[in-house]
This record gives structure tokens, C-alpha cells and sequence, in this order.
């Protein structure tokens, strides 16, 4: 098998110590069968991203984390490359005008969604009418848009076809991010909108039974707040299909942060994972390089090493720099930044390099910071199969110096 066994933990890749020590700390607390890490591992908050637990009974709202349903929708269409070279910088100059990143909207088209006559709104009304209302019509508002941070929309070439592609990464935006920060206040014992003490990256997992209220209500909250990420998400490719004038004849699309009931060695389990696609047999993955390196389509594979792995992969390359290292420390009164080892003319000759046009991006979303794509799907082998290499030609992100409470 390619993973190592720390400490109980399955390993891919190379073991970063701040993300281990984390997934320790998971694997001691709550009913949990077996905690992972994918080889694109880094710290995050309370869990690893790229970090997987498996529980039984139970579920993490720190988990899944503040992004609920974040994910990727890739599609392939109908266009070639050549097709599109002449008028690429034109095309994402398009996608920059009429696709929301960061803050607020650049239109003020509503998109109408069968999604808000969902019942699982239920849930919300159980906690009180004014966070029902508040909720749903943040959710009404930035439905659709893509938020900052490391999400975008990209237009990528297969090399082996010329077939163009269509890729976005983005999850349930502000609904989300309160959702998960209303039902850990509620976990605590604090009012669903009350303003939460500040929180530590290495805190324990907040953990719900599942057959308990409170978590059930989470779960079917979870639950909505993906089905509204892929809304979200189905939204953006349509525009930029619409830009393209062109229609998919191919379609990919997956959370994760998200959290799954699965049965594993037949018996049903919560899969919760952090910044980890899940790969069933035959199940297909969209999974992002950074903006100069690949993508790939994968599948995957029915294998020991996959059954081990809890049918999980990677999500990406996985960060190596942190945003303050790369870009420096942001003071949002002056509109500066201080320090920060990468640089604009840096990034801009690396992604000129590479071949891409690119609007939006900080140094903090740089190749640099990034490791290189290839190395984290050679460690998982033996549970994915790549069916498709991707070229990025076009990368859309927010401004570099864009707030936004609600990205990662």
C-alpha cells in the first residue's frame, strides 16, 4: 500500500506535522472508526483539510467546516481550441463582467431555484422565524455567485483532444457559512446568530449524534446547503456556456467538504471529508492544480488501497504557503499590504509562462503556493485512475485585495 500507519492515522504523501497533530486529535475523540489524510494535507480548522474521519453515529459541523458543499462542476463541450484562441481574452473578459466574484453581485439578476421550496427550510423555522428569513434570503441574494478565496471559473484545454473544457470551484457561500457557525453556536449552547468567541485551529471536533436532534436538524441543514452549492455551481457553467455558445456533452460534479453516510465493510457509517473528493468505484472527480499547472478528470479505482482509503482522494494540490506568507498582511483600512514573498510581476510572468489568461487573483493563489499537481496524484495511485489531463488557458478569481467573510 502507498499510505503510511501513524499513529493510527492512514497517510498519503508527505506527513505535515501541524496536519497530523490535527488528525491525532480527531482520531482521540467522539466514536470514530478511522481518521485519513489525503496527500494534499494541510492544517485547517479543527479537522485537516485534505483530512478524512470516519464516525460512527456521529457528525462534525467543525468538520465540514464553514464552506458546506464546496466543491467542483467541470464540463466538457462541444468547442476545440482553435476554436476559441482568437477570442479567449475577450471571453474572459465576459466571464469577469458577468459572473459575481467576491462581495455583492455585478448584476442584479435573481436566479429562481426550485431549491427554496425545499422542506428540509424546515429546519431553520425550528430555530426561529428570523433566522429562517435572514437565511433564505441571503441565500436567494448570493445564489450563483462565486465568492473569493481559491475559487473560480476556468476554461482548460484536454492536450490529447483540444476539446475545451468548463471547470468552477465554489460552495454554499454565506448560507453555508452561517449554517455552520449557527449550528456550532447552537452546540455550545449559544443562540444560532450569536457572535461566537474566537475560535482556535487545533480545538477538538464539535461532534453530533446523529440520532440526537440537534443533529439531525444539522444533517438535513448540511444536506440543503449542498444542494444549494450545486445549484450554485450548475448556475456558473450555464453562463459561461452561454458566453461560449456552446453546450456540455460531458459533466463531472462533487463536493468536498461535505459529509456522506456510506456503508464500509458493511456496516453504514458518517464519512466526513474536509477538502477530499470521494472516489467510489467508477465514481469520476473533478480535481484542480493550481492556475499553472494541470487539472484532471479521475476515476475511481476498485482496489484494497481504495477500500482502505474509505473511497477518498484528493482535492487539489494542497496549499505549501500560507496567504499571509505569499501575499503579505492585508490592512483593509488603508488598503495595503506589508510583506509577503510573492509578487505581483511574479505571478504574472509564471501564469504568462504557462500560457494563461488571467483575470483577477492575489499572490496568495499563485503557482508558488501550491504543490505541483502531479505529486499528490502519484501518491494515490492506487485508488484513482486519471481519465482526462486538463490545461488551464483561462482563470477568472476575485480581485486580489477583495473582502469576503465567506471564502475558504
Amino acid at each position: 500500500m502507498a499510505y503510511q500507519n501513524i499513529d493510527g492515522v492512514r497517510v498519503w504523501g508527505k506527513p505535515d506535522d501541524g496536519a497530523l497533530v490535527q488528525a491525532r486529535m480527531c482520531a482521540e475523540n467522539g466514536n470514530v472508526v478511522q481518521t485519513l489524510l489525503m496527500a494534499d494535507h494541510h492544517k485547517g480548522y479543527s479537522q485537516p483539510i485534505g483530512g478524512v474521519v470516519v464516525y460512527d453515529g456521529q457528525i462534525s459541523p467543525s468538520g465540514v467546516g464553514y464552506d458546506i458543499g464546496c466543491g467542483n462542476k467541470a464540463v466538457r463541450t462541444g468547442l476545440k481550441i482553435e476554436e476559441l484562441w482568437p477570442r479567449l481574452s475577450g471571453i474572459m473578459d465576459e466571464i469577469a463582467r458577468r459572473i459575481s466574484f467576491g462581495i455583492g453581485r455585478v448584476n442584479n439578476e435573481r436566479v429562481e431555484h426550485e431549491l427554496f421550496d425545499d422542506p428540509d427550510w424546515a429546519v431553520f423555522k425550528a430555530v426561529g422565524s428570523g433566522v429562517h428569513d435572514k437565511l433564505k434570503a441571503l441565500a436567494q441574494n448570493q445564489l450563483g455567485t462565486v465568492g473569493s478565496g481559491n475559487h473560480f471559473v476556468d476554461i482548460l484545454e484536454e492536450e490529447a483532444t483540444g476539446r475545451v473544457w468548463i471547470a468552477n470551484h465554489f460552495g454554499s457561500r454565506g448560507f453555508g457559512h452561517k449554517t455552520a457557525s449557527g449550528f456550532l453556536n447552537l452546540a455550545a449552547g449559544r443562540d444560532f446568530l450569536a457572535n461566537a468567541p474566537g475560535e482556535k485551529m487545533d480545538q477538538p471536533p464539535v461532534l453530533l449524534d446523529l440520532n440526537s436532534e440537534l443533529g439531525d436538524m444539522y444533517y438535513r441543514a448540511m444536506k440543503l446547503a449542498g444542494r444549494y452549492a450545486y445549484a450554485g455551481r450548475d448556475y456558473v457553467i450555464q453562463q459561461v456556456l452561454a458566453i461560449l455558445g456552446t453546450e456540455a456533452d460531458l459533466e463531472v460534479h462533487n463536493h468536498h467538504n461535505y459529509a456522506w453516510k456510506e456503508t464500509h465493510h458493511g456496516k453504514e457509517v458518517v464519512v466526513v471529508r474536509k477538502g477530499a473528493t470521494p472516489s467510489a468505484p467508477g465514481q469520476m472527480g473533478f480535481i484542480g492544480g493550481s492556475m499553472g499547472d494541470i487539472s484532471v478528470i479521475v476515476r475511481g479505482k476498485d482496489s484494497e488501497e481504495n477500500r482502505d482509503a474509505y473511497y477518498s482522494t484528493v482535492h487539489g494540490a494542497g496549499r505549501i504557503m500560507s496567504r499571509t506568507q505569499a501575499a503579505g498582511r492585508m490592512n483593509y483600512k488603508t488598503r495595503t499590504r506589508s510583506g509577503g514573498q510573492i509578487t505581483t510581476a511574479q505571478m504574472l510572468e509564471a501564469v504568462r509562462q504557462f500560457g494563461v489568461v488571467l483575470r483577477g487573483a492575489g499572490t496568495d493563489e499563485s503557482p508558488f503556493v501550491y504543490r505541483k499537481l502531479q505529486e499528490v496524484l502519484d501518491a494515490h495511485a492506487g485508488t484513482i485512475e486519471v481519465m482526462h489531463v486538463l490545461k488551464p488557458v483561462g482563470v477568472c478569481m476575485a480581485g486580489a485585495d477583495e473582502f469576503d467573510p465567506y471564502k475558504d
